[in-house]
């Protein structure tokens, strides 16, 4: 089985060759350009812990680099430097003008307290900060598996307190809280952008029926893997904006199957008391929590880890469409096993794209110091509002209060924020799709994205004069 980073090299290698680039130009752009590898010494009760950690930042062809921090006790630098080249080809996917970059922790934050966890997140911005591998021109993380918000205010806070005459400081990380320089949107982004890039998808008749499916997502089964944030997000809103049936979710406690699908909220509501998904009234409980692969449904979303559909279960899955909402979740060989089963894949560089977006909106905000919609709102309101009395005055009819209410709502930073992310998911995938459906050679989206993306970045090397 290949692990993570053999997966993303296989699957480059396989796009670089129907690219027609310069072998030197694609050498350049798979490599990672800076690895910084540490051990710092944080005090854990009396004891003092070497804590290991990466940063990575694999392209400049763009500034800043972006990417994401995650904890977690499997970090290793083959890890991060695969996660820092999806951020790459990511970014360069939906135009979002970042190189891209990773941050890797090596440890399990359940075996910490949020006091504990605080010193090594200052002290891990601090090791950054003295290699030059943050700030908001240079490297700008985001959070990632098993960080969120709180540790993104650490690292704000910390940068701060080194750089604090710096006025765009701000920007140096995003996925902060609301309340310290974040923007509304942010924590159901990348959720939200699998809702969005699923149902653009599956909006296309002659793709659907290929796969025997009709147009859209309403009705349709499906499967979850990973009820944290992207795959909580994922299933609310593919539900209730979609209108899909969540059949299963998986988490690492086990899964629970509900042919009539699952209530999504009662089952958030359900965790947070018990601590489990398990015995959630109306579901039933898997024998394992790798049954997830086994269920019959039309959705797969795979939204938890790397290498979770492998060669020793790929031929259980039963879904017509393979969602990678996480990082690196089918393996190399696994997809191409599906592929030539006609399987669809929407692969990962894109599909979770939606956090990296929404940050990029987020860095922007930080950049000209003010909130979306503040200077447009209330006009646009006003405008409407006039528009709405010269209808009434010209038909002599009156609009109800509520409906006048709707129509002429001005569009507040989370309707600004949902807007951009919808319009960069839908072109990103229409995109993509043209690549494929232009090209004989290619048969994946996963190889369309990667051409995509190669197409745009090796356009930046060239046009700065380092590949004549």
């Amino acid at each position: 089985m290949s692990n993570f980073l053999e997966s993303v090299s296989q699957n480059f290698d396989k796009a670089a060759a129907l690219t027609g680039l310069p072998e030197g130009l694609l050498a350049q752009i798979k490599v990672s350009n800076a690895v910084y590898r540490m051990n710092f010494p944080v005090k854990i009760g009396n004891k003092y812990e070497v804590i290991e950690a990466y940063r990575v930042q694999h392209s400049h062809h763009r500034s800043p680099t972006k990417g994401g921090i995650r904890f977690s006790q499997k970090v290793n630098q083959e890890e991060v430097e695969a996660l820092a080249a999806l951020m790459t080809y990511k970014c360069a996917l939906v135009d979002v003008p970042f190189g891209g970059s990773k941050g890797g922790v090596r440890i399990s934050p359940r075996n910490y307290t949020t006091a504990q966890l605080q010193k090594i997140t200052r002290r891990y911005t601090a090791e950054l900060i003295r290699k030059n591998f943050i700030g908001p021109g240079i490297d700008v993380p985001a959070p990632d598996y098993g960080t969120g918000p709180r540790e993104m205010a650490w690292i704000l806070d910390t940068y701060q307190s080194f750089k604090g005459g710096d006025i765009d400081a701000a920007g140096c990380v995003t996925g902060k809280p609301v309340s310290q320089h974040g923007i509304r949107g942010r924590t159901e982004a990348t959720g939200r952008g699998v809702y969005y890039g699923v149902r653009e998808a599956m909006s296309h008749k002659n793709d659907m029926k290929a796969l025997g499916l009709t147009v859209g997502l309403g009705g349709k089964s499906v499967a979850i893997q990973g009820f944290g944030n992207v795959g909580y997000y994922s299933a609310k809103i593919m539900s209730e904006e979609g209108g899909a049936k969540i059949v299963c979710i998986a988490e690492y406690e086990g899964a629970i199957y509900a042919k009539d699908g699952i209530d999504i909220e009662g089952l958030a509501k359900y965790r947070k008391e018990t601590g489990t998904i398990m015995d959630f009234p109306g579901t039933e409980n898997l024998p394992t929590r790798k049954g997830i692969f086994k269920v019959d449904c039309d959705v797969m979303v795979p939204a938890a880890l790397e290498n979770q559909i492998t060669m020793n279960n790929v031929k259980q899955i039963k879904a017509k469409i393979v969602v990678e909402a996480a990082n690196g979740p089918v393996t190399a060989d696994a997809s191409e096993y599906l592929i030539k089963k006609g399987v669809m894949i929407i692969p990962d560089m894109f599909i979770n794209a939606g956090g990296v977006t929404v940050s990029y909106f987020e860095w922007l905000k930080n950049l000209s110091h003010m909130r979306f919609g503040r200077m447009e709102k209330r006009f646009n309101q006003n405008t409407y509002l006039n528009l709405m009395k010269t209808v009434e005055d010209m038909t002599g009819k009156k609009i109800g209060a509520k409906e006048k209410l709707i129509l002429t709502r001005g569009a507040d930073e989370v309707d600004l924020v949902r807007s951009g992310l919808e319009e960069t998911m839908i072109t990103a995938y229409n995109e993509i799709r043209d690549v494929m459906k232009r090209r004989k050679k290619v048969e994946d989206l996963r190889t369309a994205a990667f051409i995509s993306a190669l197409n745009k970045i090796s356009s930046d090397y060239l046009a700065l004069g380092i590949f004549p």
